[in-house]
């Protein structure tokens, strides 16, 4: 019975041991990785404080809605995520156009957009170029071990190859929008970065000056360099790290540019907030919209493809383009089941749809339904 004791007691002592070194790991991880960014300086709450989203300390979405998976919910979405799955990364490398550094840096006619994937833009017109989440990482975690590759190898164009860029959009500070390595590589050549309110301060740690961040709550717009733009409510949530869960906020975003007025929808769960903007801003010549990274455990915070469509129909888009799908596996869908099922449903509700390759130039004012199914090309 003493010898059963003993080991025992030592089973525990090194289990124990195992734990409490795990830990000190962890918070080394992430206490000194700079992937997971910077914290909320008490300045910045008291501005928070003002906001009609922010409460208790963190960021809510209208009416309170949250993502409402239990911890059963959360255990079978993990089970879900790490089994074996058949079609949720393409066959080989996803079809990317090349796109040349020096047309970019030389085009200053009508609004014209690229798409590098997921959700990630360059918007351009009369020598502005705009990028939007542009996460150009090929892992989106904060390591790559804690992540998998995006699918296609290569990028339509690097960033070092970029022209000047006169303003950076960034939705929320999810590890698939934001990304530490392009910021880095972005900040010495981007005139202004704009934010929700809070994700600034991720920027300010990874060395952008202050004075090129603005940081705007919903319904929040100015003007900067005759572009104008509006900050404007999305149905998420935020966080990189392991307790800083709502402390940022998220946000869609519309951009008006002369005649030009283009809708992006960031990450988002249906909800009547499209409505809203629609009616406010609409109608938009093309939009953005969330097509990708579902489930039914958390549609929250994620639209299904058939609400990607009918929101499109709320914020009186003319046409509008699935986006956050074609680059990382995030969820337990088919990668082209985003795809497949918005296209459907868009053609049922007669709202006109885009579904250009990756690095395709998108021209504004000679808008087309694609019909080309680019997609079945990989499988």
């Amino acid at each position: 019975m003493k010898r059963l004791k003993r080991i025992l007691k030592r089973m525990l002592i090194t289990i124990i041991s195992i734990l409490v070194i795990l830990f000190v790991l962890v918070a080394l991880f992430v206490n000194l990785n700079p992937e997971f960014g910077g914290t909320i300086p008490d300045t910045k709450k008291e501005r928070f404080s003002k906001s009609p989203n922010y409460k208790n300390g963190v960021f809510e979405n209208l009416g309170g809605v949250k993502m409402s998976m239990g911890f059963s919910d959360y255990i079978k979405g993990m089970r879900g995520f790490f089994a074996s799955q058949s079609n949720t990364r393409p066959n080989g490398n996803l079809p990317t156009v090349k796109v040349d550094s020096l047309e970019l840096a030389n085009y200053s006619g009508a609004a014209r957009l690229i798409w590098f994937g997921h959700s990630a833009f360059l918007f351009q017109k009369n020598g502005k170029n705009i990028l939007i989440d542009p996460m150009f990482g090929p892992v989106p975690a904060p390591h790559p071990l804690l992540g998998g590759k995006r699918f296609s190898e290569h990028l339509p164009i690097e960033i070092e190859q970029l022209p000047p860029i006169d303003m950076v959009l960034l939705s929320h500070d999810h590890y698939d929008h934001l990304d530490y390595k392009s910021i880095l590589k972005l900040r010495d050549k981007v005139k202004m970065f704009f934010t929700p309110l809070g994700v600034g301060s991720h920027l300010r740690e990874w060395g952008v000056p202050e004075a090129n961040i603005i940081e705007m709550d919903w319904w929040d717009d100015t003007l900067f360099e005759e572009v104008s733009l509006k900050c404007t409510p999305a149905q998420h949530f935020s966080g990189r790290g392991l307790a800083d869960r709502g402390k940022t906020l998220w946000s869609s975003w519309v951009v008006q540019m002369d005649s030009t007025n283009i809708f992006f929808s960031g990450d988002s769960g249906y909800g009547s907030h499209f409505k809203e903007i629609g009616n406010t801003y609409g109608p938009f010549d093309f939009a953005m919209m969330e097509c990708g990274q579902y489930n039914e455990l958390w549609k929250e915070i994620h639209m299904m493809p058939e609400e990607t469509a009918q929101a499109g129909i709320d914020v009186k888009a003319k046409m509008i383009m699935p986006i956050h799908w074609g680059a990382f596996k995030l969820a337990m869908h088919s990668w082209t089941d985003p795809v497949i099922r918005v296209t459907q449903k868009a053609k049922e509700l007669n709202m006109p749809i885009s579904t250009p390759r990756i690095g395709e130039f998108i021209y504004l004012d000679s808008l087309r339904e694609d019909e080309e199914k680019w997609w079945n090309e990989v499988n």
